[in-house]
């Protein structure tokens, strides 16, 4: 695969965070966003005339915490969070009931389970197992037991290190196709920007619109038709489109 082409003055930016604009750390905590990447951010807005979202699996509360005082449009939680570029958040939430079960269960598991960490996101539950590699056959076979139970109120999505469970219907290739369908994104090229398998169906939503798919890291299998490196490599492709 090939590194992607510049950004144009036409293009509509999406960026995964995780693995993304961020190095992984070993908890969801443990990162900071430097003065220098939201400067290049803030730039990327104004030359893109607004059209640049983040698209990520943390909440949008969160990611508004990490990148202060910047604000942009954003998708959180794999799509069942959505800010558009109006300030209106639009929510695809599953059954409360549902969800507050399976957090009991998850609990339960996470107590009895040296090393896993839950993250709890309010709309979904992450099972982290960075810390402790060898449980990932059991954090994988909790998180099937869960979807069988609750039927068809569950899905799994699998990322580095991490298995969440959200409820069903919306994804980052959805997100990306909404955005594209509002102003200042509709009538650009959409550039999507990721690193994990939860970022496929975003490759796929931009190969659909003929827009430019990246992906950062080493390749196994991937929609992607681009990629960098690393993490930094993401930095300084997006820098050199505001120099």
């Amino acid at each position: 695969m090939t590194s992607p082409p510049p950004l144009t003055d036409n293009s509509a930016l999406f960026l995964d965070v995780d693995g993304t604009l961020l190095d992984i750390a070993p908890t969801p905590q443990a990162v900071s966003v430097s003065p220098q990447l939201i400067g290049i951010l803030e730039k990327l807005q104004t030359r893109l005339h607004g059209a640049v979202a983040l698209v990520s699996g943390r909440s949008i509360a969160t990611l508004d915490a990490l990148f202060a005082p910047l604000k942009l449009p954003a998708t959180g939680l794999h799509g069942l969070e959505c800010r558009l570029p109006s300030g209106e958040v639009r929510i695809a939430g599953g059954d409360p009931a549902v969800l507050a079960a399976a957090r009991e269960a998850a609990a339960a598991f996470v107590r009895r389970t040296r090393g896993v960490v839950l993250e709890d996101k309010g709309l979904a539950l992450a099972v982290h197992y960075r810390q402790a590699p060898e449980q990932e056959r059991a954090v994988k076979e909790l998180a099937q037991r869960l979807v069988a139970q609750f039927a068809h109120g569950l899905q799994i999505q699998e990322g580095k290190m991490v298995v969440e469970l959200r409820p069903r219907g919306a994804d980052k290739g959805t997100a990306i196709d909404k955005f594209m369908s509002e102003p200042p994104f509709n009538g650009r090229v959409p550039v999507f920007v990721g690193d994990d398998a939860t970022d496929e169906h975003g490759f796929e939503a931009v190969n659909r619109a003929r827009g430019v798919s990246v992906h950062v890291g080493a390749v196994a299998r991937t929609a992607a038709r681009y990629s960098l490196p690393t993490v930094n490599d993401i930095h300084r492709w997006l820098e050199t489109a505001v120099q």
